[in-house]
């Protein structure tokens, strides 16, 4: 028995039959998820747990350890601990804000299984609650706007779809979306993309992206180098509402 989930269900007023109904399935398999190893699909996880007020990994605290590369696990605690993120991408929509169809589209053409290509997107997908939690760290995301108007196999809808969640999550309190517009030159961002998270004890990491692995980073140097670059990369992007106006912008175009 998840006890915690019925926990949550009893303190929210919830029951397999309001959680059906909300998140459009049957009573029946909503009423499995009380039973332990039953987990929502993953298009459903982050809305049962915001309606029954908790976070996905409190309610199902191993399904990211099922899914999740040995290596990026360490990273994956830090950013739950995190107080703050900062996010650069010059190439893709970052992972917090995709959509599973973004995300399914990301890993289209390795050698994975789909059993294994699931389980990478369903991990993908669920560490995106914390920007739903009741506490959720600052989020803060820098994109190229080459990211926005990059199609994905000529899938409107898909894009579409992508950039309205990117909209949407811009409305959220915690989160800033900013764009480094087309018509800037050569900037530090060229370099690649990576993350900066601030920990509850002052301590920040790094998360460096690359075609193989990313490499987590935690050395004082390495940190400050790329705090500074951050900070040059900021200084190119959109503010929050130009971003915004163009994210509106791009989002029409993929009509």
């Amino acid at each position: 028995m998840n006890r915690e989930f019925q926990r949550a269900m009893v303190e929210s007023g919830q029951t397999a039959e309001s959680l059906a109904g909300r998140i459009g399935v049957d009573p029946k398999t909503a009423a499995r998820w009380v039973t332990h190893g039953r987990i929502p699909q993953t298009r459903h996880r982050s809305k049962v747990a915001e309606l029954v007020g908790r976070d996905v990994l409190d309610l199902w605290p191993d399904v990211l350890k099922r899914r999740e590369p040995v290596w990026l696990r360490g990273w994956i605690e830090w950013e739950r601990e995190a107080t703050a993120l900062r996010w650069y991408e010059l190439a893709w929509v970052p992972g917090l804000l995709q959509t599973e169809a973004y995300a399914r589209a990301t890993l289209a053409g390795e050698s994975l299984t789909a059993d294994e290509t699931d389980r990478l997107v369903s991990s993908r997908v669920g560490r995106q609650a914390i920007l739903q939690r009741d506490r959720p760290p600052l989020f803060v995301a820098v994109m190229d706007e080459s990211v926005l108007r990059r199609h994905v196999d000529g899938d409107k809808a898909l894009m579409r779809e992508q950039l309205e969640r990117i909209i949407a999550c811009a409305q959220l309190p915690a989160v800033q979306v900013h764009v480094v517009p087309a018509n800037v030159g050569m900037y530090p961002g060229l370099g690649g993309p990576f993350i900066l998270a601030d920990l509850p004890d002052g301590v920040r990491a790094a998360h460096v992206d690359s075609q193989v692995r990313a490499q987590i980073v935690d050395g004082t140097a390495d940190i400050a180098t790329l705090a500074r670059r951050w900070e040059r990369i900021r200084g190119k992007a959109l503010s929050e509402e130009q971003s915004l106006d163009l994210l509106r912008e791009v989002a029409r175009s993929w009509m």
